[in-house]
């Protein structure tokens, strides 16, 4: 279940605002399409869940304003943040590689 979303407005595919970057990550655990889950805290922290092996994390929001990850001990990337937005609601979040360009759609469960 999503908070802190309600009254939000976005478009599916808009860009998400740097500023509201922190709100739409901490909104909910989100769901990949291969079943993998993650979590991010307020804090920066985040958890990634995949065939039962959990991995731990940080998140930030860059300075030219885009969700930023590092993964222990040295993988980094950035990425493009989107709104998926269906029937009107936001339902998830998508993420796009800013180097690879590689895809991932993650709903809110």
């Amino acid at each position: 279940m999503t908070r802190n979303l309600d009254g939000m407005a976005a478009q599916d595919g808009a860009r998400v605002p740097p500023e509201h970057i922190p709100t739409a990550v901490t909104a909910g655990t989100l769901l990949y399409g291969d079943g993998a889950t993650q979590t991010f805290d307020p804090d920066g922290a985040t958890r990634y869940l995949e065939a039962g092996r959990r991995t731990e994390g940080t998140w930030t929001v860059d300075e030219s304003g885009h969700f930023s990850s590092f993964w222990p001990p040295s993988y980094r990337a950035s990425y493009d943040l989107r709104w998926v937005v269906e029937q009107g609601q936001v339902v998830g979040l998508r993420f796009t590689d800013l180097n690879s360009g590689a895809r991932f759609d993650g709903r809110y469960q």
